[in-house]
């Protein structure tokens, strides 16, 4: 039986103590590197993409990790065996990962989730203060918008800044409601049954190689999905794709060698 793992946080809400991460993905644009390990075990001055994923969770006390993984398997293991601590890690295998994307990958995680918890992809690298608010369910992390981003955007509610009034897929407008979403979002046990049960039907209609937020844009729409936002605009936070990604990544003194737990 999964226990359950969460707290209260100081405003005597639940506090979030469950991650999520996705790493089923080959990573072919960060070829080579990604050639021959995975990649969210990709270096950015000297500490792995994943290294300081889980340094984050450990400075938050978080207490359950799963992991959905694809290529590279062992070598996942084998890393995470070393940096997990006492963080319980529970692996879901995606035996699919060359032909379907991460909608697939959320899906297989339906059964793992039975609590509150925070999805984070595993291409991330952020400051790690910026977590602090995604630590309560229904959340979703967002950042203005630049003439060089690309992705799914959100739209939010004039009257209420904090709401996600739409999730836009492929649109880039540079406004004050538009806003780029972050790939970090935090869900109740609730809102996470919809989700499931949504996937559940994208997935038996084949719909397995598109992106979750098409499910998560769809739901917003009916009203059966609810975000408030929470912006990662005044701290740094960057999405590692490409070789390019990485290398303006690593230029930045944020992410230097040290611990994050020192940069918090």
């Amino acid at each position: 039986m999964t226990e359950i793992y969460n707290l209260k946080n100081s405003e005597g809400s639940e506090k979030i103590t469950t991650a999520l991460i996705l790493a089923a993905g080959t990573g072919s644009r960060l070829s080579p590197l990604t050639n021959e390990a995975p990649k969210c075990l990709t270096v950015v001055n000297e500490i792995e993409i994943l290294g300081r994923l889980v340094e984050t969770l450990h400075y938050y006390k978080f207490k359950r990790l799963v992991i959905v993984i694809g290529p590279f398997e062992q070598q996942i293991r084998d890393y995470l065996k070393r940096v997990s601590k006492d963080i319980i890690v529970e692996y879901i295998i995606s035996p699919v990962y060359k032909t379907t994307n991460n909608i697939y990958s959320l899906w297989l995680a339906r059964e793992k989730m039975k609590e509150s918890f925070v999805l984070i992809e595993s291409d991330l690298i952020f400051k790690p203060s910026l977590l602090e608010e995604m630590l309560s369910p229904n959340r979703m992390a967002v950042s203005h918008m630049l003439p060089w981003m690309n992705g799914t955007t959100i739209t939010i509610d004039k009257q209420l800044p904090r709401k996600v009034a739409a999730i836009n897929l492929g649109e880039h407008v540079i406004n004050e409601t538009n806003f780029k979403t972050v790939n970090i979002y935090s869900f109740s046990l609730e809102s996470w049954k919809q989700v499931g049960n949504q996937l559940g039907s994208w997935i038996s209609k084949g719909k397995v190689n598109g992106y979750y937020e098409a499910v998560f844009s769809e739901m917003v729409a009916d009203g059966s999905l609810s975000f408030d936002c929470v912006y990662f605009d005044n701290d740094f936070w960057y999405e590692i794709d490409t070789i390019a990604d990485l290398h303006e990544c690593e230029k930045n003194m944020l992410f230097t060698k040290q611990p994050l737990s020192t940069v918090v």
